[in-house]
């Protein structure tokens, strides 16, 4: 049944205290209307996303030997061979604001920190911080009138917002990784029943209460609106907004079933309530909610930290029982940077998830990978050195025509880190000179 009149891209379905935005519909009219401001290039919204693991890499395992489009899947980049022409490696970026730049030792707090702002932390563990603006802060502050949120901030380890956590620095450095203004550190939420709420919660947590007492899912609050919605819509359009909703409760009962399972024994501390047992269904609950968010333009800006730079968590369900951060210190010992190899492809095979599921999931004439810009990396790039010159970074995703993928550059050494930033929020249409300690945009890109 074709649609009597064009659907707003804005239509929002409603509840007890929810509302369900919906993503991209033919009844909306062509995907460029949806966009509504979309970039330049006169398409789908672009999205920008920043993945973050600490500790570094196994660099001799990360790095490819060939340059350009015919480079060598290394042993570490393996998961993500499926998506490989979605793909650029970037080598040759330098994170300098995390280097000790005369405050002595803090590699691990100066890494996270400086990761998207390109700013020299304040060395204190005080109540004094200073960094600088993130970038997704940046874009958020330019483009978040356009979506519900104008980002979300998550995580799968919690950490703390005082105290001193590495060599005299501030914990809020080594858990965050993005700062609102230089004084103004966004937490991150890791739960992902509480970034489901935010995402979908409209009214008081009363609503939410009454809801959890019913055990009813949020589309039943829905019904009713989706109903109506539906008379409006083609065999297409159906089709779609019936996998999304599915895509919805798929979560819902996942979060569910984390409560009932046992919780991890750690010692003098239980993981709060929500929050998946096993680490791996953490990680891609929050990938999930993330295609979610994007899926039906609830925002387009999100920063993942997978776990805290500096952590020591062990990974025994990959035969890994040390801590992370005990192997990054390696001393070139054969056993250990072979254990780091493990962590380092467990990590690798997330963002594989994450990214063929973004390219599984249809918009428009494309995909929303096409319609992204998912970027992944460390702040470190050899634990053992701490050093924080050549990252491993990845760039993945179309961003919306602007980038090339399938290559692997090489950029001049000492390239700031923060010139990719800026090269993304071009791609946002967002045109600003510098961002902290960047010299301009990245060439070849495109």
């Amino acid at each position: 049944m074709k649609p009597f009149s064009l659907l707003s891209r804005r239509t929002i379905l409603k509840g007890l205290g929810i509302s369900v935005s919906l993503p991209w519909l033919e009844a909306m009219g062509p995907v460029t209307a949806w966009a509504n401001a979309s970039p330049s290039q006169n398409i789908a919204p672009n999205r920008m996303a920043f993945l973050y693991v600490p500790n570094g890499k196994n660099m001799a395992d990360w790095t490819p030997k060939s340059e350009g489009t015919n480079f060598d899947i290394t042993p570490i980049l393996q998961p993500l061979a499926k998506v490989k022409d979605n793909l650029m490696v970037l080598s040759g970026l330098t994170a300098d604001k995390a280097r000790a730049n005369g405050d002595g030792g803090g590699d691990h707090a100066r890494a996270l920190s400086a990761f998207l702002t390109g700013a020299q932390p304040r060395k204190t563990d005080g109540t004094n911080i200073r960094s600088g603006i993130s970038v997704d802060q940046v874009a958020a502050s330019r483009i978040g009138d356009k979506v519900r949120l104008p980002s979300i901030e998550i995580g799968c380890e919690q950490g703390s917002m005082a105290g001193n956590c590495d060599s005299g620095y501030s914990c809020v450095y080594s858990s965050t990784m993005s700062w609102r203004s230089s004084t103004q550190p966004l937490p991150k939420e890791v739960n992902p029943k509480l970034v489901f709420e935010r995402l979908f919660a409209t009214g008081p947590d009363a609503g939410r209460a009454k809801r959890e007492a019913r055990n009813k899912s949020i589309l039943d609050y829905v019904r009713d609106d989706s109903k109506n919605i539906a008379n409006q819509l083609g065999k297409s359009d159906i089709r779609k907004l019936d996998e999304y909703f599915t895509a919805i409760r798929d979560i819902e009962l996942r979060i569910e079933r984390s409560e009932k399972l046992p919780a991890i024994k750690v010692p003098d501390a239980q993981p709060p309530k929500g929050i998946p047992a096993v680490f791996e269904e953490h990680i891609k609950l929050m990938c999930d909610l993330i295609v979610l968010a994007f899926q039906a333009d609830i925002t387009r800006v999100v920063t993942f930290v997978l776990a805290n730079e500096g952590s020591n968590k062990p990974y025994p369900f990959i035969k890994v029982p040390e801590g992370h951060h005990d192997l990054s210190h390696h001393g070139n010992d054969q056993a250990k940077k072979e254990k780091i190899k493990q962590i380092n492809l467990f990590h690798v095979s997330q963002l594989a998830y994450l990214l063929e599921k973004l390219k599984a999931t249809k918009e428009g004439e494309g995909n929303l990978l096409d319609h992204s810009m998912i970027a992944y990396g460390s702040g470190n790039s050899d634990g053992n050195a701490h050093n924080h010159d050549d990252l491993p970074i990845l760039l993945a995703g179309g961003g919306c025509g602007t980038l090339s993928s399938g290559r692997h550059l090489r950029f001049p050494k000492e390239t700031p880190l923060n010139n990719l930033w800026l090269s993304m929020l071009n791609r946002m249409d967002i045109n600003i000179d510098r961002l902290g300690d960047s010299t301009g945009a990245l060439a070849n890109l495109k």
